[in-house]
């Protein structure tokens, strides 16, 4: 058994090459290999979203906070809350954040396959991120 005791691991900002606004991600666990699973709690502040990205092995958010939206390409922009559980198939090319007026938090899993956990793509435009593209 091993426990990580709150407050053991450090705050960062998400990068700003595949998120638009401001994010932090606490990280909450990583893989011991053979495992492949690691978590990160993330939060965004309103209006705050990822890239378009993709996951070799899928990806779940598990909605703690606030409010949220998430779209996979071609579908349509769908609200998310606290206490949703979002998947995403692997390959499928997707984003998330908060809402324009309220931040958001989740909880995301994400498996690593040769290392990678994600591909990451271009911004969410600001037409994207409000449905009028």
């Amino acid at each position: 058994m091993q426990i990580s005791r709150n407050g053991t691991r450090a705050s960062r900002r998400a990068p700003a090459e595949w998120f638009t606004g401001a994010v932090r991600m606490d990280p909450l666990f990583q893989p011991d290999p053979p495992a492949r699973a690691a978590g990160v709690l993330v939060t965004f502040e309103p209006g705050a979203r990822t890239n378009w990205h993709t996951h070799p092995l899928g990806q779940t958010l598990i909605v703690t906070a606030g409010l949220g939206r998430a779209q996979r390409e071609g579908g349509p922009i769908e609200e998310i809350g606290p206490g949703d559980v979002v998947w995403f198939a692997p390959g499928e090319k997707h984003w998330h954040g908060a809402a324009p007026e309220v931040a958001m938090s989740h909880i995301a899993i994400q498996e690593a396959e040769d290392g990678s956990t994600a591909t990451w793509l271009e911004p969410v435009s600001e037409a994207q991120y409000l449905g009028r593209d």
